[in-house]
């Protein structure tokens, strides 16, 4: 069973590692759940964590937003590693899925990952070498079936994908980030 660390009810940690900026958009979600019910503001908090984090959760930042909404650091962790829109290592600027599920995998999702890690130069759960792309583990499902196969960028939809259209998408991608 978790242990609560009896600092963690000192919101020193939050304070010094989340920004004001964060703290505000923590603040709003926090606003929308009964003080009983401060857990449900984790998904919204680790996204503003995330963002200002640089695309990902360390461990500190994580134990930040758990004492800062005043509820145990394993929940948060907990949330972080179960939910796939979570980075608990350093990752890309841009994060890449494909869904792998029953309808993509019919619809040739298998050749949609290859075709992917070829273009990119890296396998799945990698980040190119200039660190703009990770191409992230396979997606079991992002509910966008009537267009598969289907890939994320950035959490935006990418439907019907064949390999040219991955070349364009992959393409556009890395020049973005050679003119940012």
């Amino acid at each position: 069973m978790y242990q609560v660390n009896p600092q963690e009810n000192d919101k020193t940690l939050a304070y010094e590692l989340l920004t004001k900026e964060t703290q505000t958009e923590i603040d709003v979600w926090l606003a929308k759940y009964p003080l009983d019910q401060r857990r449900s503001a984790v998904i919204g908090a680790l996204h503003a964590a995330q963002e200002q984090n640089g695309g990902w959760l360390s461990k500190p930042i994580m134990q930040a937003v758990g004492q800062y909404l005043e509820i145990p650091a394993i929940w948060v962790y907990e949330a972080a590693s179960f939910y796939s829109m979570f980075f608990t290592k350093p990752c890309g600027n841009h994060k890449v899925a494909i869904c792998t599920n029953i309808s993509c995998m019919l619809n040739g999702a298998e050749q949609i990952v290859e075709h992917a890690e070829s273009t990119l130069g890296i396998k799945l759960g990698e980040t190119t070498a200039d660190g703009s792309i990770t191409l992230v583990r396979e997606e079991e499902c992002v509910a966008a079936c009537v267009g598969a196969p289907v890939m994320l960028i950035d959490g935006h939809y990418h439907e019907n994908l064949t390999n040219m259209k991955i070349e364009e998408l992959l393409t556009n991608l890395k020049n973005y980030e050679e003119k940012a």
